[in-house]
């Protein structure tokens, strides 16, 4: 989650949401991105769906067994069906997002019957940094 909350940080300064994303399988990081979507003009690019579309090339499949995707910010509906598709072992998040996360609240898209494949989700892991950088980042735009 280091990592994930460095990368966070690198996208802040960038003007981007803060979030982070890396793929890990095992103990090595085989993908890590951030927040995109302003610099790219691409509002799907999101941390969590350029990290999976790295680590699905770094392995040359599309399916990420035995990967964990960890995240500093619950994931939106859009990354939670991105990694159900993605097939990942395990998700690992920061803070929760009561207005637009997909996973604990809102959609809540692995609890739905046409979820076909639902990783092992552990939320609350640099829960405290992750919402301060959240907080900062949209404080100093109010």
């Amino acid at each position: 989650m280091r990592r994930a909350l460095d990368l966070a940080r690198e996208a802040a300064a960038d003007g981007e949401v803060p979030v982070g994303a890396v793929v890990t399988k095992g103990e090595q990081i085989i993908a890590e991105a951030r927040n995109a979507m302003r610099g790219s003009l691409d509002p799907t690019a999101h941390a969590e769906v350029v990290a999976i579309r790295h680590a699905a090339v770094t392995l040359g499949q599309s399916r990420l067994d035995g990967c964990t995707l960890w995240v500093t910010l619950e994931p939106c509906a859009m990354c939670a069906g991105a990694i159900a598709l993605a097939r990942l072992d395990g998700l690992r998040f920061g803070a929760e997002d009561p207005k637009g996360g997909g996973v604990v609240h809102g959609a809540r898209v692995f609890n739905q019957p046409t979820c076909h494949h639902r990783p092992d989700v552990l939320g609350g892991i640099g829960e405290a940094e992750s919402a301060e950088l959240l907080r900062d980042f949209f404080g100093d735009r109010r």
